[in-house]
């Protein structure tokens, strides 16, 4: 009797004990993190916005060892980004490789320059929207919108930009003023740059006349009177050191443009414990001081999206890019 009670006692004893290292060994399963070197890849040349930005957030993660790994930030330029999305792609299933990520993502696959798709890819995380301005030099005879339109309604090709790629969100959003100028945006005059670096020492040479880019690109020139904003592309203007600078539709022009997004983007084929790694991970970073002092020093909005989220906000902005792209003429 004795010992068919203590059998099945030690019976229980083990089924529970089994039970707790399955529930232990499925929760080891689903938990991920990095276990190698995470390799960050921006598809611009380093010293730029994208670059600054990748580099703030690696410092973030590893000071705060949120990743306890290395972490590389490496810039794979060339081809329009193209030589970056490639590299991603072949990496799939491997949460070890982020990219910074931004329109071009699209528009290389819309207009027939890159042939990864943004399905390709997966979406980690929405870190911000910037805004696109058209700048000059404070010596520019160009003084507003009206002027610019002006000119390229009598000749187009009069008036030369300064961009950082083809077909980009920069290209696309300058394109549009042109045509709500009135002109025809396919013969507009663009000359590309690796960087804003290049652009801005083109502008204000007086080699080129107008530059596209992110506002954080021109902030300080701004800020200094070296460089005139003509225009920012979005709905509504912007506050700090761009408060004077009106919208496009605030000058007659019926546009806002494309938004600047700026995300991180990982291969296909991730595991949900993946993305859930970078979800919390990243959400840290956002909710840092460093990261929303670089915000409110280029006078951003916080606009923070996890994986989830992010892949149905791409969603709506690839069909307005489609429908932008076939508006001026660029879609392949």
């Amino acid at each position: 009797m004795g010992r068919a009670v203590l059998c099945r006692w030690c019976a229980g004893c083990c089924l529970g004990l089994h039970m707790a290292l399955t529930a232990v060994l499925a929760a080891a399963q689903l938990a991920w993190r990095p276990d190698k070197a995470v390799d960050f890849t921006v598809g611009t040349v380093a010293g730029g916005n994208s670059d600054k930005i990748t580099r703030l957030a690696q410092k973030i993660l590893q000071d705060r060892k949120l990743v306890t790994t290395p972490m590389v930030v490496i810039n794979r330029t060339g081809g329009n980004q193209t030589l970056a999305a490639n590299f991603m792609a072949q990496h799939t299933g491997d949460a070890h490789y982020l990219i910074l990520s931004n329109p071009v993502i699209f528009t290389n696959e819309l207009s027939g320059r890159g042939k990864v798709r943004h399905t390709d890819l997966t979406p980690l995380a929405l870190l911000m929207i910037e805004n696109t301005v058209l700048a000059v030099r404070k010596e520019s005879p160009i003084r507003n919108m009206a002027d610019l339109a002006a000119r390229v309604k009598a000749d187009v090709e009069s008036v030369s930009f300064a961009l950082p790629t083809r077909g980009g969100q920069p290209h696309l959003s300058a394109a549009m003023a042109l045509r709500a100028a009135g002109a025809d945006p396919r013969r507009m005059k663009a000359v590309l740059f690796k960087g804003s670096g290049e652009s801005i020492a083109a502008v204000l040479g007086g080699h080129v006349d107008v530059m596209v880019s992110s506002s954080g690109s021109v902030l300080q020139l701004v800020q200094s009177g070296q460089m005139r904003v003509l225009a920012v592309a979005a709905a509504q203007r912007m506050g700090g050191v761009f408060a004077n600078a009106p919208t496009f539709k605030e000058q007659g022009l019926n546009t806002v443009g494309i938004a600047a997004w700026r995300g991180f983007h990982g291969p296909k084929g991730l595991t949900a414990a993946q993305l859930a790694f970078w979800d919390d991970a990243l959400a840290k970073v956002t909710d840092s001081p460093e990261w929303k002092k670089h915000l409110e020093d280029g006078d951003l909005t916080q606009s923070f999206m996890k994986s989830r989220e992010f892949a149905r906000y791409l969603e709506g902005e690839y069909a307005a890019t489609k429908a932008m792209l076939a508006d001026v003429g660029m879609l392949n």
